[in-house]
């Protein structure tokens, strides 16, 4: 070996790939803003931030411009619906953003495990995120506790600032002072002085609706008649969903009361709404506005849903004998098999382009012969004519029916009497149990005697619980009776209105008059007419 130096030869690079490496150092940088509200001064705060990160990108020689990303008027507590910030997320994945600018962790997420997470899946793509408030680069290892502190304090103010504004609503609403917005409340709009008023034409469609729905008409029915008759929704379309017809038929608001915090928020995190049936309390006002629809209208129709609801099968597994088509035809909910006691379904049959109607079990069309075997398909105008002939029977003496009919509702419906609180006693009541309870909260905190506050919250619980109870059957008795008195109305005007002999088929009339029709045979029905008659009938004509 030799002392001599090694000789070394140097390469010198392509000067073509010199400046391609050069071009490489600019970082692509992206920006994320975000304001929480879509109030126009956030919304000028959000075209403030997007020029301010343009000018701040394109004046840096080493940066180069890789997209503004930014969610107008969404929350920060997720980011499920954050559509930039995702889209901003898989372009990250497709290497096409080496930088992330954003003003602060409050900015990028309100949730610690959000924050955390994304910036963890970043820094493995070997993508950073520059928080310009905290001063942090959340590609060192080390910034994780940093951006885990600062992220939960994010959070902890996000939720702080959610119950602040949700204690405020219950403060309002317990005055009456809340704000109650109307924009989707088909029939009303808001005048200069923001109370509620009256849309002439629209309120006139709300009745009509109520009217049909309580004279037998199916959502579906309501849905194809009011888009039959080009009848636009409050957004101005054509379609009409069954849920906003159903919103309809069960908002207080039509007949002039309000009821406040129907739902609410889980938490601020997951912004799960969950139905209020207790958990916390409500806030019921009476006469609030004008109402569209009387308050005995608006609980006919509670009624009726009531019965509707109780006759519908809740799958084809459960055997129950009732159905879901009980509104359409008088038949639906009254005509019965005599064999399983299972409801009829109407069919229609096409024979040799002959088109015929014509009632089956729906036991047999569900399960075939599995639970009945025997039961009869009739044709549907035989089975009329049956029908029609038991009633002409009954209406010889109109006056004796009316009032066996007007007997059975009341029997049905009649609330409970005996209350010896008045209900404005029980809300007074109430509030002062509420008072106390959070009286004793706050003293229970230093007491030494824990077992005796115990004692005094079950005491207190136990007295709520039994007053909100006796409240609703209050409440409920005030509605049967209104039930009642519709219920003889209709019953009375329907009957009032018919002839002595019925000559053709009068859905409302049956409904009125006919309690039940069970199917004894293919060729004969007993009819049961509401007050207790029972009439057998013979049905004529070829039945298939």
């Amino acid at each position: 070996m030799t002392d001599e130096k090694p000789r070394v030869i140097v390469i010198p690079p392509k000067p073509e790939l010199q400046q391609t490496a050069a071009v490489t150092k600019q970082l692509r940088v992206a920006a994320y803003c975000r304001v929480s509200t879509d109030e126009e001064e956030q919304l000028s705060s959000y075209e403030a931030q997007c020029e301010y990160y343009t000018d701040k990108i394109m004046s840096n020689k080493e940066w180069t411009m890789a997209g503004i990303f930014a969610d107008e008027g969404i929350t920060g507590t997720s980011t499920k619906k954050r559509t930039e910030f995702l889209r901003m997320i898989r372009q990250c994945k497709q290497k096409k953003i080496d930088l992330i600018l954003t003003k602060s962790i409050q900015r990028f997420a309100r949730n610690t495990l959000d924050c955390i997470n994304y910036t963890r899946i970043l820094r493995q793509l070997g993508i950073g995120v520059l928080f310009e408030k905290e001063n942090i680069n959340s590609l060192p290892p080390d910034s994780e506790f940093m951006i885990t502190m600062y992220g939960a304090m994010a959070q902890s103010e996000s939720e702080s600032i959610s119950s602040n504004i949700r204690r405020g609503r219950q403060m309002h609403a317990k005055v009456g002072t809340l704000k109650i917005p109307c924009h989707w409340l088909y029939g009303y709009k808001k005048d200069a002085d923001g109370k509620f008023c009256i849309v002439p034409e629209q309120a006139e469609v709300v009745r009509e609706i109520y009217e049909r729905y309580k004279d037998g008409a199916s959502l579906r029915n309501l849905k194809d008649w009011l888009e039959g008759n080009q009848i636009k929704t409050v957004l101005g379309t054509a379609d009409w969903s069954i849920s906003v017809i159903k919103g309809i038929l069960t908002n207080e608001k039509y007949c002039g009361d309000v009821l406040l915090q129907k739902t609410f928020c889980t938490d601020v995190i997951s912004k799960k709404i969950v139905k209020n049936v207790g958990q916390m309390a409500q806030y019921y006002m009476p006469d609030h506005h004008e109402a569209i629809v009387s308050r005995e209208q608006y609980n006919a129709v509670k009624a009726e849903m009531a019965r509707r609801s109780a006759l519908r099968s809740p799958s084809k597994e459960a055997v129950t004998g009732r159905s879901c088509y009980t509104s359409k035809y008088a038949l639906s909910d009254r005509l019965f098999c005599g064999e399983c006691g299972t409801l009829y379904r109407r069919k229609t049959r096409n024979v040799k382009g002959n088109i015929y109607h014509e009632w089956r079990c729906i036991s047999r069309l569900e399960y075939g012969k599995k639970y009945c075997h025997e039961s009869p398909t009739l044709r549907e105008i035989p089975l009329q004519n049956a029908i029609l002939a038991a009633i002409n029977s009954a209406m010889s003496d109109k006056v004796a029916l009316v009032d066996r009919i007007k007997n059975v509702v009341s029997l049905e419906l009649l609330p409970v009497q005996g209350q010896t609180m008045s209900l404005a006693d029980i809300e007074r009541r109430l509030t002062q149990l509420d008072e106390q309870f959070q009286q004793l909260l706050a003293e229970a905190i230093d007491a030494d005697d824990k077992e005796a506050c115990n004692a005094q919250f079950t005491e207190i619980l136990t007295e709520q619980t039994a007053l909100k109870k006796q409240k609703e059957t209050i409440l409920q008795g005030s509605a049967d009776a209104d039930r009642v008195s519709t219920r003889m109305k209709q019953a009375e005007q329907a009957i009032e209105n018919t002839a002595q002999t019925i000559t053709e088929w009068n859905e409302n009339a049956v409904r009125q008059i006919v309690e039940r029709v069970t199917v004894l045979s293919a060729d004969e029905v007993l009819v049961r007419i509401k007050g207790g008659a029972e009439i057998k009938q013979r049905l004529e004509g070829k039945q298939p």
